[in-house]
């Protein structure tokens, strides 16, 4: 077996100390294990560690000073990228070796991985099982991925689910145990709002210096809204020549974005970048002025929470997003909602807001406050910690004061 790291602390539980093992693809990215890092500096007689990928399809696992805090096992997947249809070799053996009480599987209850963690935790007789879920449209799903959902729901003790619209998804689904609503946190550590002279210098850093830049940072597909995207700024680029539009992500939409540009002779007032990796984003989003999630809903697919909303509200940079799924209760009123497929409306709300500095000194307080009341790492591994003892008898997390 190749695991990579093991890296187990001594956090003074003793015998009697809880350990919670996660299993989660998204665990590749740094930000996204600080709420374990936060739960287990939250309860340090516990010990809560996490299974991993080497990276997720092209994207490299990313390392961060803190991770000799806890347990974390990196293991080789098959179809790494595949998303639903990867798997861990050598994952049983990390799970005995480690030995759970709880074996949170972060993963979908119709996936190959959360099939492949519930057959390991029965033969292991690990004794509490619960999965996480983000599906929030009501779907029937063909063989196998039908049998695996049933083979979980009759196996996990809870779940958790993102948002209460996920949680009536699931019950109709016919899962009827408990079920937690946990939503994602911010690493609001990286994410923050810079001084001005490293905001000046990110600026330079990405070529919006002496501009009113509007960025999009995510998938370059369809669904993401994209020619809602181009079909409203377009005009708004043409309006003045210091307007920019910075798009960050990889996708089939970047060369339909770059012939719509050519063609209306805007080229120069769209900037292209990669799929950053995450200690960079919060560099991008304190470059800008302005952040759009233009998300459109289709039959299979709405936006489920949009993560990039409470990262932008973190590094006070205000935000406009679409009516789609869950935009409008992250934002609340700490951001400006337009209705989905509008590029009109799009096009108008972002010419008011670059008109109107009052008005987005306004949306950077609320999106702090937002961020700082609701979303934080460490707020979310409250949460996940006061979950946890609900399953069974645990020791009690330490207060963070």
């Amino acid at each position: 077996m190749r695991s990579g790291r093991n890296r187990s602390v001594n956090n003074g539980g003793g015998a009697s100390a809880t350990r919670v093992l996660w299993i989660s693809k998204a665990a590749v990215t740094a930000s996204y294990r600080a709420k374990i890092l936060y739960a287990n500096r939250l309860a340090p007689n516990w010990t809560i560690g996490v299974v991993t990928g080497l990276g997720w399809g092209p994207v490299t696992f990313e390392p961060r000073p803190e991770d000799g805090e806890y347990p974390l096992y990196q293991l080789p997947q098959g179809l790494s990228g595949r998303n639903h249809f990867h798997w861990y070799r050598g994952l049983a053996a990390v799970v005995r070796a480690f030995s759970p009480d709880i074996l949170h599987i972060d993963e979908e209850h119709y996936s190959a991985v959360t099939a492949q963690s519930i057959r390991i935790a029965r033969q292991q007789q690990i004794p509490h099982i619960i999965f996480q879920t983000w599906q929030n449209i009501y779907k029937r799903y063909p063989w196998p991925f039908s049998a695996i959902e049933q083979m979980v729901f009759a196996s996990a003790e809870a779940a958790l689910a993102g948002t209460e619209e996920i949680r009536d998804v699931l019950r109709q689904k016919g899962f009827t145990r408990p079920i937690a609503i946990i939503p994602l946190g911010t690493d609001t550590e990286s994410f923050r709002p810079f001084p001005p002279e490293v905001r000046q210098a990110a600026r330079r850093e990405f070529g919006t210096e002496g501009t009113f830049a509007v960025g999009y940072i995510g998938r370059l597909v369809e669904a993401k809204g994209l020619p809602d995207l181009f079909d409203g700024l377009l005009p708004w680029l043409a309006d003045e020549a210091r307007n920019r539009l910075v798009i960050a992500g990889d996708g089939p939409w970047r060369e339909k974005g770059r012939q719509r540009a050519a063609e209306r002779g805007l080229a120069k007032q769209v900037r292209w970048l990669p799929w950053l990796p995450s200690d960079a984003v919060p560099r991008l989003m304190n470059a800008l002025d302005l952040l759009v999630v233009p998300s459109r809903t289709t039959p299979g697919w709405k936006e489920q929470f949009g993560r990039v909303l409470t990262e932008a509200m973190a590094t006070g940079l205000p935000v406009i997003g679409s009516s789609s799924g869950e935009i409008p209760r992250v934002l609340d009123t700490a951001g400006l909602i337009f209705p989905e497929g509008d590029a009109n409306a799009l096009r108008a709300g972002v010419a008011s807001l670059a008109a109107d500095p009052v008005r987005r000194e306004e949306l950077v307080r609320r999106g702090l406050e937002r961020v700082h009341a609701r979303y934080t790492q460490a707020a979310v591994a409250r949460q996940l910690l006061a979950f946890y003892q609900t399953l069974g008898p645990t020791p009690s997390p330490q207060s963070d004061g």
